[in-house]
C-alpha cells in the first residue's frame, strides 16, 4: 500500500480508515448497541438526534478537544462526551446520527464538530447542547477536520477535496477548490508563524501562507497518505502517515527527513506536550514520544493495543486517547521515562 494500492484501497479519510481497521482487528466498537431502546425512560427518541447511550463512552470515538479544563469528545452516531476532569463524562443531546469525524473549540464555551453526511455542528455552552448548521446527505462527503482562526473564520475539510469555508461562525458556508486533485483533505494545522497545513490523501500535503485564501502543494516525501500534521518550532514541522511512516521538515515543508519510528501501524494525531515534546499516536496502541524537539523518537505502545485516533493534554500529568475502544487515561509519566516500554494507561468507565 506504499504507492498505487494506496490510492485504490484507501481512499478514505483518517478517521474512516481507523474505523474499518479497528473492525478488521476484531476490537468492540460499539458494545452499548445490544441495550434495548425500550430500556430508556421518557418518549420515544428523536430518529435524527443522538442516543443517549449508557455505554457511549465505550463506543468509536474519533476525535477529541482540550481547552480551559474543559474536555470534548465525539465519535459513531452522533456521540458527543463532555467532561471538566476526564474521569467523569456526561453525554451530550446532539441533533444528528450521523458519525463525527472532528472537534474544535475556540474557548471553553465556542466549538464546532463535524462528520459524515457533511454535518457541521455548533456549540456555545462547552458541548452541553449543539445545534445543526448544515449538512448534505446527498453528496456522500464526510467531513473530516475543522479548523478556526477565530470565533468567525473557519474550514471544514473532507473527502473527494471538499473545503468549506465560513467568515460568520458557521452561520453560512462557501465551498472552495484548492486544487484540481480531488484527494481526500484529511488534517489543518497552523504553525506559531501563521502558516496554515493541509494533510491529504496518495501522499499530498498543502501550505498557505495567506491565511487559507490560497493553498500551494509541497513536495512530497511519501506516495502514501498522511492524516496528522504537528507543527514544531519556526518553520519546523511533523508529517505524520501509513505504516508507521513519520518526516520532518525544517524549512515549511520544501524538504524532508524520515524519522525511524520502528512500527508499520497507521499514525493518526500528533500534540505537544506541555513542555514542548512532540508525541504521536496511532493505531495497535502506538505511543510515540520525542525527548530531542521531534528529531527522534521513543515507542511507548500500550499494552492494551487501544487502537488511537486522537490525543488531547488534560493537565501536565495526564492525556485523554480516543479511538476504538472509546475514552482511556494515559499518565505521562508512563512515556517519559528512559527506556523504552509499554505503557498502561486505563479506560474511563
Amino acid at each position: 500500500m506504499d504507492s498505487n494500492s494506496d490510492s485504490a484501497t484507501l481512499r478514505m479519510t483518517r478517521r474512516k480508515v481507523t474505523a474499518v481497521l479497528v473492525g478488521v482487528l476484531g476490537l468492540a466498537l460499539s458494545p452499548w448497541m445490544a441495550l434495548p431502546v425500550s430500556a430508556q425512560s421518557g418518549p420515544p427518541p428523536d430518529p435524527a438526534a443522538a442516543v443517549i447511550a449508557p455505554l457511549a463512552s465505550r463506543s468509536l470515538l474519533l476525535d477529541a478537544a482540550s481547552i480551559e479544563g474543559r474536555l470534548v469528545a465525539v465519535g459513531e452516531r452522533g456521540h458527543i462526551l463532555v467532561s471538566d476532569d476526564g474521569a467523569s463524562w456526561s453525554q451530550a443531546q446532539v441533533p444528528t446520527i450521523a458519525t463525527l469525524t472532528a472537534v474544535f473549540f475556540h474557548d471553553r464555551n465556542l466549538g464546532w464538530a463535524v462528520g459524515h453526511d457533511e454535518v457541521i455542528l455548533r456549540s456555545r455552552d462547552g458541548g452541553a447542547t449543539w445545534q445543526l448548521l448544515y449538512q448534505d446527505p446527498d453528496q456522500e462527503r464526510p467531513l473530516l477536520d475543522v479548523w478556526f482562526a477565530d470565533a468567525d473564520h473557519g474550514f471544514a475539510i473532507g473527502a473527494y477535496g471538499l473545503f468549506l469555508a465560513t467568515a460568520d461562525g458557521g452561520d453560512t458556508w462557501e465551498e472552495r477548490r484548492i486544487s484540481d486533485l480531488d484527494y481526500h483533505l484529511h488534517h489543518v494545522s497552523r504553525s506559531s508563524t501563521g502558516k496554515l497545513y493541509l494533510a491529504a490523501e496518495a501522499g499530498t500535503i498543502y501550505r498557505s501562507d495567506d491565511g487559507g485564501e490560497t493553498w500551494l502543494e509541497l513536495p512530497s516525501p511519501y506516495k502514501g497518505s498522511f492524516f496528522a500534521t504537528l507543527p514544531l518550532d519556526g518553520d519546523a514541522l511533523l508529517l505524520a502517515g501509513l505504516r508507521g511512516h513519520l518526516f520532518r521538515s525544517d524549512d515549511a515543508g520544501a524538504s524532508w527527513q524520515a524519522i525511524e519510528t520502528g512500527t508499520e501501524a497507521m499514525l493518526t494525531d500528533a500534540i505537544r506536550l506541555r513542555d514542548g515534546s512532540p508525541l504521536v499516536v496511532g493505531l495497535e496502541g502506538m505511543v510515540l514520544v520525542s525527548t530531542d524537539g521531534g528529531r527522534s523518537f521513543a515507542a511507548h505502545p500500550r499494552r492494551d493495543r487501544f487502537g488511537i485516533s486522537s490525543v488531547v493534554a488534560i493537565d501536565g500529568e495526564r492525556l485523554l486517547v480516543v479511538g476504538s475502544r472509546g475514552l482511556a487515561l494515559q499518565p505521562i509519566s508512563e512515556l517519559t521515562a528512559d527506556a523504552t516500554g509499554s505503557s498502561e494507561g486505563r479506560d474511563v468507565r
